[in-house]
């Protein structure tokens, strides 16, 4: 029965949009310092844009201060201006070859905005979710059609992908609540 049609592949389609969510959320700036706020941020250095764990060493030695000990004294101020750029606000203070970025407390305005942005960023989720499922069952239309699959299976297998679909979204909404505790929080 389950040779014809896999729901296992997008089972584990919708599980990467999951860790996908994650890892954007996670770049969110709560005012508690977190190193995957870094991540999105690339630097143009050697002819590229690089990453600024691959440029230097990023750590976070208290809760609201990330330490950035740049490698080659030459990308102090390149890393320095990406970060300046980025959307994270934050202006670091440059020490020789160490940067650091004090995360300031959160507004009430900037609490807000966050949250809109976190919905937003779910929203995106779950229809990343709903297209899988769309594309789930438009491959058992085809097989339906071609008389791969009989009726009953078709259905079957719809079941089984809308039960996906919604704990997956499910999931998301449960991850966006841990969320948004977190930022009203602190």
């Amino acid at each position: 029965m389950s040779g014809e049609f896999n729901e296992k592949n997008y089972s584990l389609k919708m599980d990467k949009s999951i860790s996908s969510l994650k890892k954007e959320i996670s770049t969110l700036r709560t005012g508690r310092a977190n190193i995957s706020m870094l991540d999105t941020i690339k630097v143009d250095v050697y002819g590229q844009l690089m990453p600024i764990n691959q440029l230097a060493t990023v750590s976070v030695p208290e809760a609201r201060l990330i330490s950035i000990q740049v490698w080659d004294k030459g990308n102090t101020n390149l890393i320095e201006s990406a970060i300046q750029k980025s959307e994270l606000g934050i202006n670091p203070q440059t020490e020789g070859q160490m940067l650091r970025l004090r995360i300031p407390d959160l507004t009430e305005e900037r609490r807000k905005d966050l949250i809109k942005i976190l919905k937003n960023m779910g929203e995106k989720g779950k229809i990343s979710i709903r297209n899988i499922r769309r594309e789930a069952n438009e491959e058992l239309k085809k097989k339906l059609k071609d008389k791969i699959i009989s009726e009953d299976e078709n259905k079957n297998f719809e079941k089984i992908i809308q039960k996906l679909t919604d704990s997956n979204i499910e999931n998301i909404d449960k991850i966006l609540t841990e969320k948004e505790k977190e930022i009203i929080q602190i």
